[in-house]
């Protein structure tokens, strides 16, 4: 009983501490109604929507934020070396050399170089588009979701496959999907352990021309026979690659050989861990 009055007494002590609180409480909650009440309807409301649109900006931001794409796309033409290129970043294999693929390898995975690594590693939905030019429009399907682009060149074969392949990376370096959302491409010159095989700055430069030209011949067409979405470079300018909207680089590489440390540094650039 006595520990009962004593517990009482300790709760009647808290309430009258908590009064002057309460009563500064109803008093703040009093003038904040009244100063409500002095504001005009319009501008009240007007207040009230500034909130409600700041929010919602902010509930987007943090939403797209949280679901930024991991979707990496390799293109080219049929026979660069992109399927071999793909099977190297997921396991490190080759699988015995040239594959023809003629439906898209598509995986989630954790690049091959950092399946050892502890702790968190993001994995990537890497989609290899086949280069066939039949099987080319594939490449729409995927190109919006795209984070980045490996557009992979034969290095080896390149000079009869220029004008082709210039052609192909014109035509994605146009689309609306790709430019408005600045798709980063990565001009992947591949099979570079040949001797043989041309080296990236004689590919950029000679791709470069191809492009220039192609841009010419493209805007002498009527307006209604143009299918790209935008124009490249600067006109009364040489094409480069530099003038495109979105980053454009060119590196070297081998899926045979597994010099892929490029392309990988590419990828994770843009899939952050």
């Amino acid at each position: 009983m006595e520990a009962m009055e004593q517990w009482k007494d300790q709760l009647e002590q808290l309430k009258s501490q908590l009064e002057p609180w309460k009563n500064q409480l109803e008093q703040w909650l009093h003038q904040a109604i009244e100063y409500l009440n002095q504001i005009p309807p319009t501008q009240l409301y007007a207040a009230v929507a500034v909130l409600l649109i700041s929010t919602l900006l902010l509930l987007s931001f943090r939403f797209f934020k949280c679901t930024k794409s991991n979707t990496i796309v390799l293109t080219g033409l049929s026979g660069s070396g992109k399927t071999v290129l793909f099977y190297q970043l997921r396991d490190g294999s080759s699988h015995q050399g040239t594959v023809t693929s003629m439906e898209p390898n598509e995986g989630t995975f954790v690049l091959n170089s950092e399946s050892n690594k502890k702790g968190k590693t993001k994995p990537v939905h890497l989609v290899d588009v086949p280069g066939h030019s039949r099987l080319q429009p594939k490449l729409d399907e995927f190109l919006p979701q795209a984070a980045g682009i490996v557009f992979v060149v034969d290095a080896l074969e390149f000079l009869p496959n220029c004008r082709l392949a210039s052609e192909y990376l014109y035509d994605i370096l146009t689309k609306a999907s790709v430019v408005k959302k600045k798709i980063p491409v990565l001009i992947c010159c591949n099979k570079t352990d040949k001797v043989t095989a041309h080296t990236k700055e004689f590919i950029r430069k000679q791709m470069e021309k191809e492009i220039d030209k192609l841009r010419v011949s493209r805007s002498a067409i009527s307006a209604a026979d143009i299918s790209n979405d935008f124009d490249l470079g600067v006109p009364g300018e040489a094409f480069a690659f530099s003038q495109c909207r979105n980053k454009v680089t060119v590196t070297e590489a081998s899926g045979l050989t597994g010099e892929v440390a490029q392309v990988e540094q590419f990828i994770r650039e843009l899939v952050k861990p």
